[in-house]
């Protein structure tokens, strides 16, 4: 379990699971191998499987402590769910609950970035047969876009296999928490001074992320707007899961930028080890430097 301080702010990283899950060439619609070799000293083997070729993708959250807050950002794929035909997520049991290191019932507030499969997983839990929120005591955090394009989607006609699985998600993991939801049309200080939430569209429409404060340091907390590392120095390059190709990419470039000028430490959903850290923009382009 990593952890890393902004100022009094404490923020840990509790892993779901992580390993080589997802073929470049298909992951990555404008994969090239040449920009591969060009970084194989840092890619391999905590980025790229060495065996496989595989990209390295880590599932986890982030549990963000201040002095007056427990704050849960994005939840994984969860247990227990119906995840076919993605096999390696359906009915999963992975202790992700059991590493969390505060009782659920403390929990303050769940964000979630968007509401793909592997963002919202472990807001509910099964309880005698009935999907139950993991954490009562919490506000559910999310884009009221996001949710009006998911429901929508919730009625396509012969939906995809990945518009199926998150049929499913929206289902099992964000109707039954609407109770405790708290949506959000724009930008939002959820904690004055602390955490704020702004809209990142572009791998889905409500995409948001999330920016913390303490003193002079900041963070922002990236979702998926970056699934790999690689997508620092080649920003241009979508993952084929991103709902408006365009969008995706002038988001990319922008939260590149600005965690460049005002030296935040990003910290993605899906990174390898160290799974944040730093981005600097030189006359190249970007580029990404891992935190120890």
């Amino acid at each position: 379990m990593e952890n890393w301080r902004l100022g009094d702010i404490a923020i840990t990283r509790i892993e779901e699971l992580i390993g080589p899950l997802f073929d470049p060439v298909r992951f990555f619609p404008d994969y090239d191998q040449a920009a591969f070799d060009r970084h194989q000293d840092w890619l391999y083997p905590n980025h790229v499987d060495p065996r496989s070729g595989n990209l390295i993708a880590s599932m986890h959250s982030w549990l963000v402590q201040t002095p007056d807050h427990n704050i849960l950002i994005d939840t994984c794929i969860g247990d227990d769910k119906d995840r076919m035909p993605y096999r390696n997520w359906h009915r999963m049991h992975t202790g992700w609950l059991s590493r969390l290191p505060i009782d659920p019932t403390e929990v303050d507030f769940v964000l979630c970035t968007h509401l793909h499969v592997d963002h919202v997983g472990w807001n509910t839990r099964l309880v005698n047969g009935q999907w139950i929120p993991t954490f009562p005591n919490a506000k559910y955090v999310f884009s009221q876009a996001e949710f009006d394009f998911w429901q929508a989607a919730r009625s396509t006609p012969d939906p995809d296999t990945f518009n199926e699985v998150n049929n499913k998600t929206f289902d099992d993991s964000v109707l039954p928490i609407m109770g405790l939801a708290q949506l959000i049309a724009a930008s939002a200080d959820l904690i004055p001074g602390v955490m704020s939430v702004s809209p990142a569209p572009g791998h889905t429409p409500g995409s948001s992320a999330i920016t913390l404060t303490s003193g002079q340091q900041q963070a922002l907390f990236t979702g998926d707007i970056c699934h790999h590392p690689i997508q620092v120095w080649y920003p241009d390059w979508n993952s084929a899961y991103c709902e408006i190709p365009d969008q995706a990419i002038a988001t990319r470039r922008a939260v590149l930028s600005r965690c460049a000028e005002h030296h935040m430490l990003m910290m993605p959903a899906h990174f390898g080890p160290a799974h944040a850290g730093y981005v600097d923009e030189t006359a190249s382009g970007f580029e990404f430097r891992f935190t120890d």
